[in-house]
């Protein structure tokens, strides 16, 4: 079955996920870093979009709580999401070797 290609925020969250759970405003910050300034995610289209991944079956959220400190909201990936990440750096492989 061929996916649909993911959107910029979609990609550059899970390639953010894929090297380990994290809470949303690091996966910001992570993201602006991975692309070297080039993308940056708001928190609207943050949390839309792992909502939207959550509903996919991509991401789950944990509840983090360490004593002392703040509970902390993290998403990781889920087998299904990983699958999909994977996907589409197959398919930018692709089109890359065309090049």
């Amino acid at each position: 079955m061929k996916s649909e290609p993911l959107s910029e925020s979609y990609y550059y969250i899970l390639l953010c996920l894929s090297k380990g759970p994290n809470h949303g405003y690091g996966i910001m910050q992570m993201t602006q870093t991975l692309s070297g300034g080039d993308v940056k995610i708001g928190s609207g289209t943050m949390y839309g979009a792992t909502s939207n991944m959550i509903k996919k079956g991509w991401i789950k959220e944990i509840v983090s709580q360490e004593a002392g400190m703040e509970r902390k909201r993290l998403y990781c990936l889920t087998d299904d999401g990983k699958k999909a990440f994977e996907d589409e750096v197959e398919r930018l492989k692709r089109m890359l070797s065309a090049i």
